[in-house]
């Protein structure tokens, strides 16, 4: 026992000045910042991590008291985190989120978003036919408690005044219900599309067919023009937010149906990394499109200049996610 607590005190004495000097070396970093670091405190630490890596190897390897054990990978921990922790503040990683991964990672739901996009017009195409054709569909489409009388029944003139927003209370009421009902199928969506995908089309189905409803109530009263310029101002945004939600829930469940080389688990994980980054991006497309809605619809009164807004904001989004880029440098 005495021989080896004198091994242990002379293996600490001959290493303990490299171990305190990784220690104020750590300190100093994580009580300020590595950017207080000289650039030789920078050049010791890697050097200092290592030996401070084969004093703990060595430690363990002849049995040392648990004490120093316990220390030595304490230190390495710490200094692990230092030597191949991030590397980038947060700035810089909110701009490489804008600038490349947000953009990138929808871009390789190419084929999901375009499976998407059909399957929300397929169900507008459908609801606006069975709304033509038999007005009573309309109920099927949109709830009685939400139209607030704006329903097949309704006159051209009380339809008209609720785009101008000279009604009771306009189409608010409307509005909020859409906003917050395109919130709820674009979280659902991607959540639900770990069930093969099916939930998440069935979602974009009946959301399209909403909005097919919506529209052939107004467009069989002459209002087509100004009903879509009223929807379209938030619309763009808020539609194709929903559009990539459901791209990113199909992105799962094509993963977990055909994980290929890959476990279903394995498969879905790394599926579910890139949906996480396109639904990131989904939340500041819903919160843009929250704004449009409640600031521009209600100050924009004019059609041409809601149609305007439209059109820029799907030029942006689109030049935004498929203009081709250069990679940066890591």
């Amino acid at each position: 026992m005495a021989e080896l607590q004198l091994k242990s005190n002379r293996f600490r004495i001959e290493r303990e000045a490299d171990w305190r000097r990784l220690e104020v070396l750590l300190e100093k970093v994580e009580q300020k910042s590595p950017r207080r670091l000289t650039t030789k405190e920078l050049l010791e630490v890697p050097l200092l991590y290592r030996s401070a890596l084969a004093s703990l190897s060595t430690a363990r390897s002849i049995s040392l008291d648990q004490g120093l054990i316990d220390y030595l990978e304490a230190l390495c921990t710490r200094a692990y985190f230092l030597v191949y922790g991030a590397r980038t503040s947060l700035p810089d990683r909110l701009g490489r989120f804008f600038s490349e991964d947000w953009p990138g990672a929808v871009r390789a739901l190419g084929r999901e978003t375009l499976a998407a996009t059909l399957l929300g017009v397929l169900g507008a195409v459908a609801a606006y036919w069975a709304v033509s054709v038999n007005p009573d569909w309309f109920y099927a489409m949109v709830p009685e408690g939400l139209s607030g009388g704006r329903n097949p029944t309704a006159t051209t003139e009380s339809l008209r005044k609720t785009l101008e927003g000279a009604g009771p209370d306009g189409l608010s009421v409307f509005a909020t219900f859409l906003f917050t009902h395109n919130a709820q199928v674009a979280v659902t969506a991607f959540a639900l599309g770990f069930a093969l995908g099916l939930p998440t089309a069935f979602l974009l189905l009946t959301n399209g067919a909403m909005l097919g409803a919506f529209l052939a109530l107004f467009i069989s009263h002459g209002l087509g023009v100004e009903a879509i310029g009223w929807l379209m101002i938030h619309g763009v945004t808020e539609l194709f937010a929903v559009t990539l939600a459901g791209a990113a829930g199909f992105s799962i469940g094509w993963a977990v149906a055909f994980p290929g080389a890959r476990t279903r688990m394995a498969a879905a994980s790394r599926a579910g990394r890139r949906a996480g980054t396109v639904m990131a991006g989904v939340v500041i497309m819903l919160f843009v499109a929250g704004l449009l809605e409640g600031f521009g619809r209600q100050l924009i009164q004019n059609t041409g200049a809601r149609y305007a807004i439209a059109a820029a904001s799907a030029l942006v989004w689109g030049a935004y996610f498929y203009m081709p880029r250069r990679r940066r440098a890591p």
